[in-house]
């Protein structure tokens, strides 16, 4: 018999379809759970599954029955892997679910803030286009997609989703190279070209010791043609004071932000100190969470338990297992 627990179901919309494990099981979940209840709560489990709450080393310890960490997103950094290494834990994630929600958001932010339409709605709401006096006004600027590069941090599936879609706008895609590497091949433009010379930037790339902040103000100073910058990968990528200080001095043009270092945000982060200007955009890291986009990864985390526990594990991470 497994027992299965969730900790933090809230995190899958209501909505979204939970199929029961086709094996013999117990079944518990839990909207929420916080770091201090974790070990409390998957006592007696066999297999947790988690997309925030937080498996540590400590955890562990007390957990001797526990075999399987599903996590129910594609980052794993909420699991201390080298711990479930050692303890004979595996670890599975799911994968390739989102290949049409973020890089379908990823355009969203860029076209309402190429086109000003923050700017314009309000407004419109203001009253200004019955003082324009005629059929439209010119308040804000416009600009088309057609013709604009494109620099993309990030080349997995999600980036090249979006270097697709980019195409189809008659936008120039660029995959930057790696920061502080040279020679990776004809795919890539050289990190400092692709910071000189895109109009919008966008990040694709995980969050690591080498990924974080490697945009800040050296970047941003570099950044010749006022791109606007746009993220729905990891807070911790940009240094998002220097990125408001960028705004403030006009090196970049706006920002659409779907991720902060830190979430949900205090109210004094830098992000949301600048969330009600015309130029930024920050939606609540909703960029993987379209409907469709949720219950394929509903259905992949289910059967990633089930491959588990039937002998043929999909989606291990590396070393984990």
């Amino acid at each position: 018999m497994q027992r299965i627990v969730f900790l933090d179901r809230a995190t899958i919309a209501p909505q979204i379809q939970l199929r029961r494990p086709n094996f013999e099981h117990q079944y518990v979940e839990h909207a929420c759970t916080t770091p201090d209840e974790v070990a409390e709560r998957l006592e007696g489990a066999s297999i947790a599954i988690t997309n925030k709450a937080p498996i540590t080393a400590a955890t562990l310890e007390r957990l001797p029955a526990l075999r399987l960490v599903a996590v129910a997103a594609t980052g794993t950094d909420c699991v201390d892997k080298a711990a479930c290494q050692a303890r004979g834990v595996a670890v599975v994630n799911i994968r390739g679910y989102a290949i049409n929600t973020v890089p379908e958001h990823t355009f969203a932010l860029i076209l309402a803030l190429r086109r000003n339409l923050v700017a314009f709605r309000e407004s419109v709401l203001r009253g200004r286009w019955q003082e324009s006096g005629q059929f439209c006004f010119f308040d804000h600027p416009i600009r088309d997609l057609a013709g604009a590069r494109l620099g993309i941090i990030g080349e997995g599936v999600l980036g090249q989703r979006v270097a697709e879609l980019a195409r189809a706008f008659s936008m120039v895609p660029l995959f930057a190279a790696h920061k502080g590497k040279s020679g990776l091949g004809p795919l890539y433009t050289p990190w400092q070209e692709v910071l000189e010379t895109s109009d919008v930037i966008t990040l694709h790339s995980p969050l690591t010791k080498d990924t974080r902040g490697m945009i800040a103000m050296p970047e941003f100073e570099a950044m010749k043609r006022r791109p606007l910058i746009v993220n729905t990968a990891r807070g911790g990528l940009v240094d998002e004071a220097d990125l408001v200080r960028a705004l403030d001095a006009g090196l970049i043009s706006g920002a659409g932000f779907d991720v902060v270092d830190g979430e949900p945000p205090s109210p004094d982060n830098a992000l949301m100190r600048a969330a009600s200007r015309h130029n930024v955009i920050l939606t609540p890291h909703v960029a993987w969470a379209s409907d469709e986009a949720q219950q394929a990864l509903a259905d992949q985390l289910i059967g990633n338990i089930e491959s588990f526990v039937a002998g043929r594990p999909a989606n291990l991470i590396l070393g984990a297992y």
